[in-house]
């Protein structure tokens, strides 16, 4: 009988993919989600809005110019971009490629444009879309933030109504109602991923080995 210890194959690692209409509460959930789980690396995307009071360059986004944004776009530099609410925001194709390959799971916070560009280009991703309870409590949502004029709310519950209408192209649907609930779903997702099939034979190739010896 072999005593050799069985030894963990790595293996690239998950993407994951999560989209909401604004106000749904969609970074607030991803941030708890990666305080929870470190193994979780967040791509920051680069943005040409300017910044929220509190958000710092390098940690929530990469803010950039317009001009310098559609170069880049140009160069091939982005997985995915696409303009959302008159702003435009991508991510880098370099930087998710080097964290998947060292087996990172990473997870993309972007809206359903950029989503289905993603699924195309890798379809293994796993892609999550999160929906308010209602209307009126994504509108109280939007009005609570105080850090947006009452013509850009306008637009963000306007363009609301399109961006829910693809929530049927993604992998999972979680209504963000009570908090707590909707993380413990989210945390779900990830932890059901992980143990699929196909990465438990990669990760455990040398266990399985022995149990079927």
């Amino acid at each position: 009988m072999s005593t050799s210890t069985p030894s963990l194959a790595t293996s690239e690692g998950t993407l994951f993919v999560v989209a909401a209409p604004s106000g749904a509460g969609k970074s607030t959930l991803v941030n708890a989600l990666l305080e929870r789980e470190p193994a979780i690396s967040l791509s920051i995307s680069h943005t040409t809005r300017p910044p929220r009071p509190g958000e710092l360059y390098g940690r929530h986004y990469y803010f950039v110019e317009r001009v310098a944004f559609e170069r880049e776009v140009a160069e091939g530099i982005f997985l995915e971009h696409a303009e959302v609410h008159g702003n435009l925001y991508g991510t880098s194709r370099t930087t998710v490629s080097e964290l998947l390959e060292q087996g990172r799971d990473v997870l993309l916070e972007i809206d359903w444009q950029g989503a289905r560009q993603i699924r195309q280009s890798k379809p293994d991703c796993v892609s999550v879309f999160i929906l308010p309870p209602s209307r009126a409590e994504l509108e109280r949502r939007l009005r609570g933030r105080g850090s947006d004029s009452a013509e850009v709310i306008a637009r963000r519950l306007h363009n609301s109504r399109e961006e829910i209408a693809h929530a049927h192209e993604f992998d999972y649907v979680i209504v963000n109602d009570r908090f707590e609930d909707a993380l413990a779903d989210l945390q779900a997702i990830v932890h059901a991923v992980r143990l699929r099939t196909s990465l438990q034979w990669q990760r455990h190739e040398a266990l399985i080995a022995e149990l079927l010896a």
